[in-house]
């Protein structure tokens, strides 16, 4: 294979300037593709959690239970905007003010196709309603009766409509006193019509309520979450980047120590991240969660794919050489481990496409397509460009000749450690590595799991204290969103999060409605379910609920209600199909939110109804955890569930969430062992056919076993729990592993070809291709643990993460695998000796 590859790469350094040109062409048709990038994957929250009993449960709960059967009830038909005043928000100036808001906005199309005919509701509108003295008063002559009273008499005015048991009083903080006059905030509802743009008109709330200072207005919807979000990231590449940045340039100018090949090294970086986005527009393949873990995967291996291209040319270059030859000999003894790299490293991360979760195939896809194009871009642009660069630069008097970072000083010592045990106690440490990495294997089990992390918004003194741009701006928005949980806990019960527990089975039977009843009763002392202010009464919605409604407005239905409730504990105990029946006649629209009925004849006729389920819709927490919500849920559901001939069931996001999470771990620990085993059957073939050993190649592959097991226990050791992107990275550790293990193996194989003993074979790779490992290593290391000064846990474990990746996969392959190799030239069925170069393949030993 050496002959043709040979006269590839020496077309690619003699002819380098028309390589560079052909290359930059290519690449600007590839990345031309970028401006067609899906920038979000098509698969929804209920696709991620693959075919989950929770995820067909609210599949089902959405298709037969009408608008809001889903994760959060109903679809949201209000915004709230809060006005927060310094002295009074309901003196005089303040409610005038709120009414010229209003004013405002409405005069805005989108606001006011939204808002139809309806009205909004205030405070500010039913004191100037009470003071026009005209119910119907519309918000001109509202405003107009406010001007017009006097301080004192708007104060009489508030005192009046604010009195105790008033409606009025939810849009209040919880903190004020009926019948007074003075109130830090208050907030209005804008309710919206069936028509309209209602995001749009929310747009126009929050930009209008963001200008407006004294009184202070904002609203807690979308578009204040996302403004949020935005200044999140821009905190994030304001305080990580730098840090990242600086780490990888002073590794980088350790490992290179020449400002000329981090430049070009760099720019080989840039281009392969490019040609994968690049790719992935031309192909019409969802980028989704490869935005954030494909260009960090990218980087990182083009990092090391330019360390290893450079070192090894510093290697070849004697001190009388030119630059093309060594290029060219440094290309063709090393591209047969980068090709092997890539194809394992493809074989891995495709194995993904086999997993359930749309998100982890797409991911796998994306990442193989980086792969590919650095591996070209490597190969052909990044020596092209070096070749350019050190020509000319040496042409003007400027010696290019570089010794390779394993080489120098103190770093010979140390990375020669590996061959030094394996010549004197392989054995042991081979044997130390396997029970060290069976321990890792174990914590698999122990580890903590979560659907994901969350953080308590807290942001360290010192981090909102740096100076200039990397400072932590902590958002305005979260602040006003913690102000509302705190002060409006019954507000907006349209907008508040909900759950379900669904129920099915005989639900005509009466141990359906004790089921019920029994969630009812389970939630009233569940922490989790959101309890109503003052009166500390639970606005759970059931069957049960809407029959007791419906009966206080409907006599002929109180009356067969009370027929089919022989004990009088508001629970029908007989003829539930009957009830049923009854409920649907009386209101079909309130009974098919929490009673499911299939085959009616319609216009209200029962006949041939079949009842299937009956839904309990439950409002959570607003700042209860994913993983609390989830176990208060399965807490009703269990309540429910143990009665006889029904089953129960809790749906919604967080238990959904958590069975993803779940069956996110089952889906990476199958594709663990499946790609574990299609790279170690892949280095089996390559390495019989091209060193004459298949042997080789399963010690090749055995490290990274080894890698991925030490990567679990130091998880658990450093408490990194598995979340679905944690797990994501976890199943793409295996990339980075056989990485590292390759070169060594290849190195060793080469240096063995040339003639040289077991023992300096080992010395030439732990040294030479240990070098360009470590600063491969140090770069990546470093640029990751910036991300453990981000304040969310979240990012502070994705960095640890691939630290951990890092630094073991470096170990192993220089302390651990030497050993396994030397093990395997004594006892192996066939190895590599100096006759290989002329001859093939040897079989002889050393």
């Amino acid at each position: 294979m050496n002959d043709p590859l040979r006269s590839v790469f020496d077309f690619v350094t003699e002819h380098n300037l028309v390589t560079l040109l052909l290359l930059l062409v290519l690449s600007g048709g590839v990345v031309a593709g970028a401006s067609q990038l899906q920038l979000t994957s098509e698969a929804d929250a209920t696709g991620a959690a693959g075919d989950t009993e929770v995820a067909e449960t609210l599949t089902y709960i959405q298709d037969n239970y009408g608008p809001g059967g889903g994760q959060n009830g109903t679809d949201t038909e209000s915004a709230a905007v809060y006005v927060r005043a310094e002295d009074n928000a309901l003196s005089k100036a303040a409610l005038l003010d709120s009414l010229r808001f209003q004013q405002a906005v409405r005069e805005n199309e989108s606001v006011a196709a939204a808002l139809g005919d309806r009205e909004v509701v205030g405070v500010a509108n039913l004191v100037a309603v009470r003071a026009a003295g005209d119910p119907g008063a519309g918000l001109e002559e509202q405003t107009a009766a406010l001007e017009a009273a006097s301080a004192s008499e708007v104060e009489r005015l508030v005192e009046q409509t604010l009195t105790e048991g008033s409606p009025a009083l939810e849009l209040l903080p919880e903190g004020y006193e009926p019948g007074t006059a003075s109130a830090e905030s208050h907030r209005m509802v804008f309710r919206f019509a069936e028509t309209g743009d209602r995001s749009a008109a929310t747009a126009v709330l929050y930009e209008t309520a963001d200008q407006r200072q004294s009184p202070e207005y904002f609203t807690a919807g979308e578009h204040a979450s996302a403004e949020a979000n935005a200044q999140y990231m821009g905190n994030t590449m304001g305080l990580v980047v730098p840090v990242a940045l600086l780490l990888i340039l002073l590794v980088l100018a350790f490992s290179y120590r020449d400002l000329v090949d981090i430049l070009v090294g760099f720019t080989g970086v840039v281009l392969s991240v490019l040609w994968m986005f690049g790719i992935l527009g031309w192909l019409g393949i969802p980028a989704g969660m490869s935005l954030i873990i494909g260009p960090v995967l990218i980087v990182g291996l083009s990092v090391d794919y330019g360390l290893h291209v450079f070192m090894r040319y510093r290697e070849e270059r004697s001190q009388d050489e030119s630059i093309h030859d060594p290029m060219a000999r440094g290309l063709t003894s090393l591209v047969a481990a980068l090709g092997l790299v890539t194809l394992t490293a493809v074989v891995g991360f495709l194995s993904n496409t086999a997993n359930e979760l749309a998100v982890i195939r797409q991911l796998g896809v994306a990442i193989s397509l980086g792969v590919v194009s650095t591996f070209v871009v490597s190969v052909t642009l990044v020596p092209a460009l070096k070749v350019t660069v050190d020509g000319l630069l040496e042409r003007v008097g400027l010696d290019r000749r570089k010794a390779p970072l394993g080489k120098t000083g103190w770093l010979e010592g140390v990375l020669r450690r590996g061959a030094s045990l394996a010549r004197r106690a392989a054995p042991v440490v081979v044997v130390l590595a396997l029970v060290v990495g069976a321990a890792g294997a174990v914590a698999w089990a122990d580890l903590d799991r979560q659907s994901v992390q969350q953080g308590d918004g807290g942001v360290a003194e010192w981090k909102q204290d740096l100076p200039g741009p990397l400072a932590w701006e902590v958002a305005e928005e979260a602040n006003e969103r913690a102000y509302v949980a705190d002060h409006y806990r019954a507000a907006d019960e349209d907008a508040r999060s909900r759950s379900n527990v669904l129920v099915e089975g005989a639900v005509t039977d009466p141990a359906a409605l004790e089921a019920v009843q029994a969630v009812h009763e389970t939630a009233s002392e569940t922490a989790v379910v959101y309890q109503q202010s003052g009166s500390g009464a639970t606005p759970v919605t059931s069957p049960l609920t809407v029959m007791a409604a419906v009966a206080e407005e409907d006599p002929a239905f109180a009356e067969t209600l009370a027929a089919a409730d022989t004990d009088d504990d508001g629970v029908p105990d007989r003829n539930l199909e009957g009830v049923y029946d009854a409920l649907y006649a009386a209101a079909p629209d309130r009974a098919s939110q929490v009673i499911d009925r299939a085959g009616t004849a319609g216009d209200g006729d029962a006949a041939g109804a079949e009842y299937r389920s009956l839904r309990v819709v439950v409002p959570v927490q607003p700042d209860a955890t994913i993983t609390v919500q989830a176990d208060g849920m399965h807490s009703l559901a269990a309540a429910a569930d143990g009665h006889d001939g029904v089953s129960a069931t809790a749906a919604g996001s967080a238990t959904l969430q958590e069975a993803g999470l779940s069956q996110t771990a089952d889906s990476i620990l199958m594709t663990l062992v499946l790609a574990l085993g299609a790279v170690g059957v892949l280095l089996t073939l390559v390495y019989r056919l091209v060193a004459g050993s298949a042997s080789l190649g399963a010690v090749t592959a055995v490290p990274v076993t080894l890698v991925t097991a030490l990567v679990v226990g130091g998880m658990w050791l450093f408490e990194v729990p598995l979340t679905l992107l944690t797990a994501l990275l976890l199943s793409l550790v295996i990339g980075v592993g056989i990485d590292y293990n390759i070169h060594v193996s290849d190195r060793f194989v080469h240096e063995r070809e040339r003639g040289r003993s077991v023992h300096d074979a080992l010395v030439e790779a732990t040294t030479g291709t240990g070098g360009a490992l470590l600063g491969s290593t140090l770069t990546s290391a470093g640029a990751f643990s910036a991300l453990l000064l981000h304040p969310h846990p979240q990012f502070q474990s994705f960095g640890t993460l691939v630290v951990l990746a890092m630094v073991t996969s470096f170990v192993v392959a220089v302390f651990v695998l030497p050993s396994m190799l030397a093990l395997w030239a004594r006892y192996g069925p066939a190895s590599v000796d100096a006759d290989a170069a002329t001859d093939g393949v040897a079989i002889a030993d050393d």
